[in-house]
This record gives structure tokens, sequence and C-alpha cells, in this order.
């Protein structure tokens, strides 16, 4: 029998073979997941590909079709209330109520949750994050930054061990993420396992380990090295004059099997290092300045999902 995770539980989430279909349409198909207790986990994938279905089903907000594994040492199909109460869970849309201020909002939570001296524990989370002076604003006058730094206030009231988070930062300006992602760290050095979705680089690059999820298919995951060593990409950088123009030529070229604009340059990846290197000798780039760089995990990602696509 399972129970709630300690010391000796190595892994925070460990599932495996989860299925999940709607109407019968996959969404999900077989993701594995093994999760260290106080690791930040980054799920990345394109819109519909299944990262929101899949933290349903791990947190007990939607049951598996098939499969099975355990969230905190509970079991995900048949433990889903013990689940929650140790869980935080921050949607990817803003979901307290406009129309409750601050400290409403923070004192349902904690009733929702039954926990004891609720008011000492919402006036210690205001005052934590900040919004002592609004404490009685209504939350739907909060911008997006602060409303971004009160869901988390409010998925974390409850001391939750596992913390998932559906984009958590989509919509947020540069300084509002960069402040939400050093806090992400400080609670995983307090032993908080984070799993998060994202679609920003940068973002990923923050996480200990990610997974790359695609058509409800995990595709490949490991730490940043790990996943970019294993795509066996070859990418040239290439800077200069009418990029967009060399890139319709150099898509035509052996071995290249995409360009990406990155900025001021062009990003030219292949697996096979040595067509793509002889490509990149042609005479088409004698005026520009080519340099062989590792792989982005964009680079990488992009490649892995066109991937499948051709061979669906």
């Amino acid at each position: 029998m399972t129970t709630i995770i300690n010391n000796q539980i190595s892994f925070a989430i460990d599932a495996t073979n989860l299925c999940k279909s709607f109407d019968g349409k996959p969404a999900v198909y077989n993701v594995s997941l093994k999760i260290k207790k106080g690791e930040i986990f980054g799920f990345l994938g394109p819109n519909g590909g299944g990262k929101t279905t899949t933290i349903r089903m791990l947190c007990g907000l939607l049951t598996a079709d098939s499969g099975n594994g355990h969230c905190l040492g509970y079991d995900i199909l048949t433990q889903s209330g013990a689940i929650k109460l140790h869980t935080g869970y921050m949607t990817q849309k803003f979901s307290l109520y406009d129309e409750l201020t601050v400290h409403e909002n923070l004192d349902f939570i904690a009733h929702l949750y039954g926990m004891k001296n609720r008011e000492e524990a919402v006036i210690a989370a205001i005052s934590e994050l900040g919004l002592e002076d609004r404490a009685h604003q209504l939350t739907g006058t909060l911008s997006g930054g602060w409303k971004q730094r009160l869901s988390l206030t409010a998925a974390l009231l409850h001391q939750p061990q596992l913390l998932l988070l559906d984009e958590p930062t989509a919509g947020v300006d540069p300084k509002a993420r960069r402040e939400f992602w050093d806090h992400i760290h400080y609670l995983a050095t307090k032993g908080i396992t984070i799993l998060v979705s994202t679609h920003y680089m940068d973002e990923a690059e923050r996480c200990h380990r990610l997974g790359y999820i695609f058509h409800g298919k995990i595709l490949v995951q490991g730490t940043k090295d790990e996943i970019i060593n294993h795509a066996g990409l070859t990418t040239w950088a290439v800077s200069g004059s009418d990029l967009m123009l060399l890139a319709q030529i150099l898509k035509t070229l052996p071995g290249i099997e995409q360009v990406m604009a990155f900025g001021n340059s062009l990003h030219v990846s292949g697996k096979n290092a040595e067509a793509i290197n002889a490509s990149m000798m042609t005479d088409h780039l004698k005026s520009y300045e080519c340099l062989q760089i590792t792989p982005s995990l964009e680079d990488v990602f992009i490649s892995l999902g066109d991937s499948k696509l051709k061979s669906a």
C-alpha cells in the first residue's frame, strides 16, 4: 500500500503508459514519466499535444483510460482525492474570482482545503506576496503579473509537495517571468517537485529535465544536453544579406532538412553531417559568414516534430 511521499520515495511522479481519449480520439498515448522529488521538469510541445491532459491525469482531475502510476506515493487511479490534497495546480487560464478581493480569494482556497488557522495563513500569504496594500482590492483589477503571482500563491497556500503549472507565464512581461522562475527555483530547493508546461525555450533551459510531447506521445525526455545530443543534428549559423532568399535556396540542397530564422542569422540543420557540411561549401554561401554551432533546443524540437509528421 502506498502512503504520503517521504524521503524514502525517490520519485514524486512515476507513471507508465498513460492513455486518454475523448470521443474516440486519442489525446494521450502511452505516456510514461518519472520525476524526482525536488526536480523541475519542463513539459513542452505544440498546442493540443497532450500536455494539459497529462497534467490533469497526474493530479486526479482526469482518470486515465489505461496505464498506471503513482503521484506523491498515491495511486493516480484510485487515490485521486489524496493527491489533490498534497498538490498545487496553477491552470493556464486565470481561475480565481475577479469579483472577490485578494483576501477573499485566498480565504476561499484555504476553506476548500480545510486549513486550520485559516486567517493566519491568508495574512501570511498576502504579506509574502507583497500585497498588503491591495488585500481588499478586487482581483479583477490586478495587472497580469500580479494575477500570476496571486495564482501561484493560491496554489501554494496549503503547502503542497507537488506543483503543477500549466503555461504559468503566458501573457506576462519578461521581468515578471524572470521573477517567477527565480521563485520556482527557490521552491525546488525546499523539496517541492515542479512539473511545468511552457512554450518558451529560455524557460525550458531553466528546468532540470525536459520532456517533449507531440500528438499525445512523448518523443524524448532528459536533460537539455541529453536531448540535444540524442537528436543527432548538425547545425550551422549563417549571417549576411538577403537571408530569406538564401533560405529558399538552402532548402533545396542535399542534407539540409530545416532552415529557420534566428534574429539576424539562419540556423541550418540536418542529421546527415557529411551531406550538410558539403552543402555548406556551396558557391551560394561564399559571401556569407557560416559557423557550425551546437543546435538549440528549438532546433531540436522543430526537427522532432517535422520528423514525426513526415513519418505519419
